[in-house]
């Protein structure tokens, strides 16, 4: 079975009752857990993006207190996960400011993990790449906007250099 276009189901959904659409929203929901959680932030959490946004980072938190720290090996898949878990939020949101607020607590937690990063390649980079991603992001935002992140991300970057 191949999917239609984005058009084409805009279109189909434009026939639909209030009730059908329901039905097939829930009915969604219930194939993916990442469907569920995107239906429960746009009912639920859209709203207000800053608890939003405090309720990720907690998630951040915890998922960085559960690392397994045994060996480097286990540490970076652990990472990559909190890592993708983080994208996966910012995708959510949309929000180009909720998604650079986030990237740049990823990185301050990754910065300040124990044990150092700075001892692995794989880590460091991907710490370096994650700061290079977010002076992008930021370069295309508001001009007052830009000042308050760049003076974040220049704290984040001191040290390293």
């Amino acid at each position: 079975m191949k999917a239609v276009s984005v058009k084409e189901l805009k279109l189909e959904l434009d026939n639909r009752s209030p009730k059908e659409l329901r039905e097939l929203c829930l009915r969604l929901s219930k194939f993916k857990k990442e469907n569920k959680e995107l239906l429960t932030y746009l009912l639920f959490e859209s709203s207000d993006e800053a608890t939003y946004v405090e309720s990720v980072k907690m998630h951040i938190d915890k998922q960085f207190e559960e690392v397994n720290r045994k060996s480097y090996y286990f540490i970076k898949k652990s990472i990559r996960k909190i890592l993708s878990d983080t994208r996966k939020y910012c995708r959510y949101s949309q929000n180009k400011k909720t998604e650079i607020d986030l990237l740049i607590y990823f990185s301050l937690k990754l910065k300040n993990f124990r044990p150092s990063i700075r001892k692995n390649n794989a880590l460091r980079n991907l710490y370096i790449r994650q700061t290079d991603s977010i002076t992008e992001k930021v370069s295309a935002l508001h001009e007052d906007l830009q000042y308050d992140y760049r003076t974040e991300l220049n704290a984040l970057t001191e040290s390293d250099k």
